[in-house]
């Protein structure tokens, strides 16, 4: 114990050892916590049932063996029936006269940890005095003596009833206002709405549920803090609930572009509803993505079967017209065999298109800049543009680099390009877009001047095989970007403005932050030929490399050279340790750990590396590495 909690421990007990009443504290097991000397005194009780951890049961059946009670029969019942009565921890106020002659009254509360603090106070003296009143006062007659004992007493009962309600009203407060605490914390909207739909409660989080709603909402309808838009979606749901059936739904907040998951459950007590509302825009995002890589997996078994058995008869075919077109024939057989070359030719690209659309792909993102993006992106459309035709690229308002799948995007966007081109003919304008949305989406629009899509083209453009080129088309253009959207997490929107037609692609918003400056990167592997490949993969990306076989090594490394700006380790090394145990060894904060692995994710290795530090499933890029170890995440 620290001497300063000695010091008040003892001026405690100097002062409980001052006043005139025995004072006790029994714990919830019935064992003395606490007692003054007036206790002790008052009892006359030997030094070990006033020692802390005395038993309650030992100090009755010692008063009682000694008579303090009187007669009470069979010792073992009487203190089996105290120590009943005290276990109940209920308040009690009692006056007894004790064998010596003496009267004490004992007034007992219980605590809220469970045990109870007893006071005894010697009344002797004010009993004699009310002996001498009742003897000398005639004038009193014995209904009111009595009225005026039962009084005392009474009050005396009450008073110890208000300090137990006192002490329920403290803990029933400082569990409000911890619930109230709670559900502020929370991230979710949790309101009470009454009979008349206005709010009677928040717990003031839906501005960052819904961002753009009003913040002081109590008192008020709820049709005006949600807006006409958002009301008229959770308005008859809510009549529902007033119905008596709850209710669980989906939809996107427009003015935020977030996607709302909502829960209304009825107050059977005061006839209104419970509202709890979740942005779970990155689960939708996430749910998407995963969902198109169901379909894509499903897609590429249904067609790869297919795909095969109709190269083979594409391949017989252009085999059997090769040798036609080698024999002596009309020029009208040869304009058909020359016809059915380029058919069978156009249905074997068909079929690559396909496997492209329907084939393993992962989408990828890592920290992209996109000033060297869309320089990229103009170079390669201004090739297949008409020398007529302008490209405009606008990207005011957006940050530099954002997490992204910078070849499937480019791939989208240069095919929406493309689709412009065609829809504009020889002259025209197409006007490429960024810009961040809402802190939700990074949105790439591509417009044109050309003649906008067709109220059919609008409803199946994005349908495979659907196309407004005639025998030019494949179909398969907007599908594929739909697909690689999905991929990500994304959306895609078509429209028309007015002068032409309007592609959108809305992209989760993950900024990347800025890129890290190459440094010293500490490489700890233990294989030569793999330490070998990601030298080059670090040297490439301008980094200089220190390296290490063990985590000995390494640890040695990493007290000697603080300027390591990063380690990059495999799980499984040489020796009884692994790449786990870098995690614990002191290192500059901006030096991030990332680890290498080819272990199955349900491994318990795996499972604690994913805890402890970035984890690179193998095998990876170099582009993958180096956004691992850029942003400490796995791209």
């Amino acid at each position: 114990m620290c001497p300063k909690r000695a010091g008040h421990d003892a001026m405690t007990m100097a002062g409980l050892n001052l006043i005139q009443q025995a004072l006790t504290i029994y714990d919830h097991n019935l064992q003395l916590a606490v007692c003054n000397r007036r206790f002790q005194e008052m009892f006359a009780l030997p030094d070990a049932l006033v020692t802390p951890g005395a038993d309650f049961a030992d100090t009755i059946r010692y008063l009682a063996t000694r008579g303090d009670y009187g007669n009470v029969g069979d010792v073992d019942a009487f203190v089996t029936t105290r120590v009943e009565i005290a276990s109940a921890f209920e308040p009690h106020y009692m006056e007894r006269a004790r064998a010596n002659g003496r009267t004490i009254s004992v007034e007992g509360s219980p605590l809220p940890q469970g045990g109870w603090i007893t006071v005894y106070t010697d009344i002797t003296r004010t009993k004699r005095q009310e002996a001498l009143l009742r003897s000398r006062s005639e004038e009193l007659s014995d209904q009111l003596v009595e009225y005026s004992e039962e009084l005392s007493a009474t009050n005396r009962q009450l008073e110890a009833t208000i300090t137990a309600l006192e002490e329920a009203k403290r803990q029933i407060s400082e569990a409000e206002a911890r619930t109230r605490l709670t559900a502020e914390m929370m991230p979710a909207h949790i309101a009470h709405v009454g009979r008349d739909r206005c709010y009677t409660y928040s717990n003031r989080r839906l501005t960052s549920v819904m961002p753009g709603s009003r913040t002081d909402i109590i008192g008020v309808h709820a049709s005006e803090v949600l807006g006409p838009q958002t009301w008229s979606i959770i308005g008859p749901e809510l009549d529902k609930v007033y119905a008596g059936q709850s209710s669980v739904f989906e939809f996107t907040h427009e003015p935020s572009s977030r996607r709302i998951r909502v829960a209304l459950t009825p107050d059977p007590t005061s006839g209104g509803a419970y509202i709890l509302s979740m942005d779970i825009t990155e689960e939708t995002q996430t749910r998407a993505a995963l969902q198109q890589t169901r379909r894509r997996e499903m897609a590429a078994q249904l067609t790869s079967g297919l795909a095969h058995d109709f190269s083979n008869l594409l391949t017989i075919i252009l085999g059997m017209q090769s040798r036609l077109g080698r024999m002596a024939l009309p020029p009208e057989a040869q304009d058909l065999v020359n016809a059915t070359l380029a058919a069978a030719r156009r249905g074997g690209g068909l079929l690559n298109r396909i496997a492209d659309m329907t084939g393993p792909r992962e989408h990828e993102p890592v920290p992209t800049d996109l000033s060297t993006f869309f320089n990229d992106l103009e170079t390669l459309a201004r090739s297949a543009l008409p020398p007529s035709m302008t490209l405009r690229i606008e990207t005011d308002g957006i940050a530099d680099r954002y997490l992204l799948d910078p070849g499937m995007l480019q791939d989208s966007l240069l095919n929406l390009v493309l689709n412009a081109r065609d829809a504009c003919g020889q002259s025209g304008e197409i006007t490429v877009t960024a810009r961040p949305l809402q802190n939700t989406w990074l949105e790439f629009a591509v417009t044109d001047t050309g003649a906008g899509f067709t109220p059919e083209a609008l409803k199946h453009a994005l349908d495979p095989f659907f196309t407004t080129k005639g025998g030019e088309g494949s179909g398969l253009g907007l599908p594929m970007v739909y697909d690689m959207t999905k991929l990500a997490g994304g959306r895609i929107i078509l429209g028309n403005t007015a002068q032409g037609a309007r592609v959108a692609l809305r992209l989760p918003l993950r900024t990347a932050g800025a890129a890290r400056a190459p440094g010293l990167v500490l490489l700890v592997e233990d294989s030569p030929d793999l330490r070998s490949t990601l030298r080059d993969m670090l040297r490439g990306a301008g980094h200089s490399v220190i390296e290490a076989v063990s985590v000995e090594e390494a640890a040695a490394l990493i007290s000697e050279l603080p300027e390591i700006s990063a380690v990059l380790s495999d799980i499984v090394l040489e020796g009884d340790r692994t790449g786990l145990d870098l995690a614990v060894l002191p290192r500059r904060v901006d030096c991030p750990l990332v680890l290498m692995t080819s272990l199955p994710p349900d491994d318990p290795l795996h499972r604690e590396a994913t805890r402890l530090a970035s984890v690179l499933r193998k095998p990876f890029t170099a582009a993958q590495l180096e956004a691992a170890l850029n942003t400490g995440e796995t791209p």
